[in-house]
């Protein structure tokens, strides 16, 4: 007969929680990679925005051709600049709280998942130490039958 099994291969206890990590950590970095995409598309947004707003400033300015009109398109021009950056920086901000939060989420999960293997492993270990020492009186009490068989033998 054959010595291989016929039934499937069942994957141990800590495959199961080593998948279960990377798992984990594949959808965090999805996230993470998802957040960084729309963070650069409100920034290529905002760039967009800001000389928009320059050139319209500067198209007003253009006819009058006096000093006051030009400072006020400057400081638009700047308080434009400022905003989109303001915006930017809380954008930005926003998404590394994010990424943060999913990291700190992940790194807990981990944790507890180390932590319940820790205790499943203990319970194996034992369930398995207390098999071997019922084995061994079973393997004792044989011990008496056979020299029993010994002194049959003799007569």
């Amino acid at each position: 007969m054959s010595d291989k099994s016929t039934q499937p291969n069942e994957k141990g206890f800590f495959e199961k929680v080593k998948e279960t990590i990377e798992e984990f950590w594949e959808g965090t970095k999805d996230t993470s990679e998802d957040i960084k995409d729309v963070v650069e598309e409100k920034i290529d947004d905002l760039k967009k925005s800001v000389p928009v707003k320059k050139a319209t400033a500067a198209k007003k300015a253009a006819p009058r051709k006096t000093a006051t009109t030009t400072a006020k398109a400057k400081t638009v021009a700047t308080d434009a600049k400022n905003k989109a950056t303001a915006k930017a920086k809380e954008v930005t901000t926003k998404a590394k709280k994010e990424v943060a939060d999913i990291k700190a989420k992940a790194d807990t999960k981990v944790k507890e998942v180390k932590a319940d293997a820790k205790k499943e492993a203990a319970s194996v270990k034992k369930t398995a130490a207390a098999k071997t020492v019922k084995a061994k009186p079973a393997a004792s009490a044989k011990k008496p039958a056979a020299s029993k068989k010994k002194a049959v033998a003799a007569k």
